[in-house]
């Protein structure tokens, strides 16, 4: 049924139970997993000498996080005895990234986690999940 399998990770609670769906769904399936951390961009300002953190120390602390997070996804898929092919991007919307992996690794399905927030929270705060289900071509797996 599906033989590549997406799961962006955040390193998040709720990211955790999308991340053990996907590795089950992967092993009922004999799909592979692709896994993907988004790394902030540093935000300069306009005012370099009112930096909060050197760029140099937020990129090592980007990166120390992104790997910490693809780590317990290629931990999971070790664990389940399924390939793993896991990748970090720097991006200033995480759900492009999301799509782009999608489409460059030839996924046929992605597995998301939602907050579950409704009305004006929801509407506020908006959603990588609702982004990716709006504008992906590819089925999209909500998990809560």
């Amino acid at each position: 049924m599906y033989k590549r399998i997406l799961v962006p990770t955040d390193g998040s609670d709720i990211t955790a139970k999308a991340i053990a769906s996907a590795v089950q769904l992967a092993g009922l399936t004999g799909a592979s997993i692709v896994t993907l951390a988004v790394k902030e961009p540093f935000p300069y300002s306009a005012i370099s000498e009112m930096q909060p953190i050197p760029p140099q120390e937020f990129f090592d602390a980007q990166e120390r996080i992104a790997e910490r997070n693809l780590t317990t996804v290629k931990t999971a898929c070790a664990a389940a005895g399924l390939a793993c092919d896991a990748a970090a991007v720097e991006a200033l919307h995480p759900w492009e990234a999301i799509l782009e992996r999608a489409t460059e690794t030839g996924c046929d399905l992605i597995v998301m986690a939602s907050h579950g927030r409704r009305g004006v929270s929801a509407l506020l705060l908006g959603s990588e999940t609702q982004k990716v289900l709006t504008h992906s071509t590819i089925p999209v797996l909500v998990t809560r």
